[in-house]
């Protein structure tokens, strides 16, 4: 890759991300209670095939296969002095797809604790858990990691500083916002986009943005709520397919790869320079956002 994804972004150009990686897990056999990033080294080519898929429709960033990768949550499944190996073999994995003409990105989800004096965690061991996983994705071959789907700041801010202290890798962090009874939106902790915006800046994250919790009707309010809050700075976009409909007894996602493209590009008019999709989104969705974004 000749230039960085920071360096596309300050030329102008919007970059795309890639879609949901659990559902797509899930079609090829993941079970109930099992642990998906297990499979970066037990099904590696399986996971690849999705990267893969992701790739052929024109993404140019292909996300890791380790949102649960902190040894807090791979703990749950027994695995937490395997988090190095498993997180380096997810980014490892991505890049052999990607090559030289698409970014990987490690993804890190939250802890699922609640950092002192809210829990019992205290924030050195947040940032230990945080700095073992974003070092073993720059080893594996990451050109960037993403902290995503984050709802407390306090969390998100510890695992972007342990991201810009432990490695080069560039530095995505998104939070999940829900519309507010009252109006506005807010994670569950209560922090709002523009709260987030200037925190997650202020910590050391190179784009700022949001993901999941609402589709892109929502998030064009977040995201323009953001580019105020942050006028300068790149902002990353991934809404799900719509706001989850419960059917026989199953959530749902129902928007289809026509629509998300429209929203695509008002998403881009609000401010985001990085487009992709969360839950219920797949390869279809992606192609149809970069065909979108390419005519703009």
């Amino acid at each position: 890759m000749t230039k960085t994804i920071l360096e596309r972004l300050d030329a102008g150009e919007i970059l795309l991300c890639d879609g949901a990686m659990g559902t797509f897990l899930q079609a090829k056999g993941l079970e109930p209670g099992t642990c998906p990033e297990l499979w970066s080294v037990d099904r590696a080519a399986d996971v690849q095939d999705i990267h893969r898929a992701y790739r052929e429709a024109g993404s140019d960033i292909v996300e890791c296969n380790s949102f649960g990768g902190t040894r807090y949550k791979l703990g749950h499944y027994d695995l937490s002095v395997r988090a190095a190996e498993l997180n380096r073999a997810a980014a490892a994995i991505a890049r052999e797809v990607a090559g030289t003409d698409q970014y990987v990105l490690g993804s890190a989800g939250p802890t699922g604790e609640f950092m002192a004096p809210l829990g019992l965690e205290p924030e050195e061991a947040f940032y230990r858990a945080f700095a073992e996983q974003v070092s073993a994705f720059e080893e594996g071959g990451a050109d960037a990691v993403i902290v995503e789907s984050m709802s407390a700041l306090e969390e998100a801010t510890v695992a972007v500083r342990a991201a810009r202290e432990n490695t080069e890798l560039t530095v995505f962090a998104t939070m999940t916002f829900d519309p507010q009874m009252h109006g506005g939106y807010a994670t569950i902790m209560g922090v709002t986009p523009a709260q987030a915006a200037t925190e997650l800046v202020d910590a050391g994250a190179h784009i700022i943005g949001t993901n999941c919790g609402t589709g892109a009707d929502q998030m064009i309010n977040v995201v323009r709520e953001m580019r105020t809050a942050a006028p300068e700075h790149p902002i990353i976009a991934m809404p799900n397919a719509g706001m989850p409909e419960l059917e026989n007894g199953e959530t749902v996602f129902k928007e289809t790869p026509e629509q998300m493209a429209g929203k695509a590009i008002e998403l881009v008019r609000a401010g985001a320079t990085v487009i992709g999709g969360c839950c219920g989104t797949g390869p279809e969705h992606i192609a149809a956002m970069k065909a979108a974004i390419t005519t703009m």
